[in-house]
């Protein structure tokens, strides 16, 4: 960036946008893990929860106002908030919840990503804001906002459109774009699915390799999903029209009056859409220079400060993972290529490999139990392969989840669901001694 960057007005600047971030609808592609949460809610990393994510790269780029907007299962989304995002008196700014509400002029809940923003004109006409940035609460990444911004203002747009270069074979699932030289929004397509339609939307890889960055054969821009907007132009748009989402509708229709701009990025970005993607996405974080690293000293992620003790492990054999604080290995357990969450309790010779064990919300003496005759946590002798085990279950001594039957997908029983051979067990459940799943 230029010296704009450090000047007071490019901090002034900065203090002009007003950021939405959209919660998500109801998850069915992450569920159990969304059967009582929102999908910004589902826990990442160990000790992280995904609205962190977006929330930390704002703080990070100076962007301090800040609307959640957020309908289903929202109850733990609000808590982790409220509790971890507190601004003091001498640095102004917030981060306030937004839920689907009933008014006067409408009575419906979200019904896609501009929806949602038109469901918001009045705040957004009350602000004094100069510029709407958008985002999506489920998703990995790390930016700066402020080169996202310097990219607007350069192209004089009205709209910018944050995206990332992919191959072609990749492009099926994401919006697609056409660039022009000037890094203006030729062509927008949803999701192309025949070859015909990839070449209307395909970039010159000399457009990508002028901007610093190496096609290595890619060659169609995708979106992310991240949207910065003069705050008129928005209004103007939500207003004029009844599109419901920004990707299949007001993209296509506002490049042809308005000047819609691309900023392209070349980093890690996962959209954490499905339980495959989510457990690919943290156990990689598991892994010698993960992808998607947390230790960034300048550009932090966020989260509730817990106040717990350091982790202890008595005598256990810890390969490639990832344990958070609070956490108790007894002796004898092995852990490999594993993301353990805060609070974790293993019992002696449990081997956990390749799997996501999310942590306890308490330690068993913090709540009365009644409610389980299995204790808290990881028994002894226990084997767990490519799981998912969520939040506050407790499994018996010499439980086996395995997939013995290498089955790829099956609906909730008494125990878990299985996606893509993924294991998930559901918050809350209780496995007894000896169980094999």
């Amino acid at each position: 960036m230029n010296a704009l960057t450090n000047s007071l007005e490019w901090n002034s600047i900065m203090k002009k946008t007003l950021t939405l971030v959209l919660g998500g609808g109801r998850g069915t592609r992450l569920y159990p893990l969304t059967k009582i949460r929102s999908k910004p809610a589902v826990p990442v990393g160990g000790r992280y929860r995904l609205i962190d994510v977006p929330l930390s790269n704002c703080i990070n780029s100076g962007l301090r106002q800040i609307y959640v907007l957020t309908q289903f299962n929202s109850k733990s989304l609000h808590q982790h908030i409220r509790s971890s995002y507190q601004f003091d008196v001498f640095r102004r700014g917030f981060v306030e919840i937004m839920a689907a509400e009933q008014t006067f002029e409408n009575n419906d809940w979200y019904q896609g990503t501009a929806d949602a923003a038109r469901q918001c004109l009045r705040y957004l006409k009350d602000s004094d804001c100069e510029y709407i940035l958008i985002l999506s609460g489920d998703q990995l990444y790390r930016m700066d906002f402020r080169l996202m911004m310097k990219t607007h203002l350069e192209l004089d747009a009205d709209a910018t459109i944050a995206a990332i270069p992919v191959y072609a074979k990749d492009a099926s699932g994401l919006g697609v774009m056409r660039v022009s030289d000037e890094g203006l929004v030729e062509g927008f397509l949803e999701k192309p699915q025949t070859p015909e339609e990839l070449k209307i939307v395909e970039t010159d890889p000399d457009w990508i390799t002028k901007r610093g960055i190496e096609a290595k054969g890619r060659t169609c821009i995708a979106s992310m999903g991240i949207y910065l907007f003069n705050r008129q132009s928005l209004i103007d748009s939500l207003e004029k029209t009844d599109y419901q989402d920004f990707g299949k509708e007001v993209f296509p229709a506002m490049m042809r009056s308005r000047r819609v701009g691309v900023h392209l990025f070349d980093g890690y970005w996962e959209d954490i859409g499905t339980i495959k993607s989510f457990y690919e996405a943290n156990l990689a974080l598991a892994r010698p220079n993960p992808p998607f690293n947390f230790n960034d000293v300048d550009a932090p992620i966020y989260t509730k400060a817990r106040f717990l003790p350091p982790a202890q492990i008595y005598g256990a054999n810890v390969a490639n993972s990832l344990i958070a604080e609070g956490t108790r290995i007894e002796a004898g357990a092995v852990i490999e290529n594993c993301v353990i969450g805060v609070r974790t309790i293993i019992g002696a010779r449990s081997v956990i490999r390749n799997s996501i064990i999310m942590g306890n919300d308490f330690y068993p003496q913090e709540a009365n139990m009644a409610w389980s005759s299995v204790p808290l946590g990881i028994g002894k002798d226990c084997t767990i392969e490519n799981a998912i085990i969520d939040k506050n279950c407790c499994l018996g001594n010499g439980v086996k989840i395995i997939n013995p039957n290498k089955i790829v997908n099956q609906d909730e029983n008494e125990y878990c669901v299985i996606r893509d051979g993924i294991v998930v067990v559901p918050k809350t459940s209780i496995i007894p001694d000896g169980t094999v799943i």
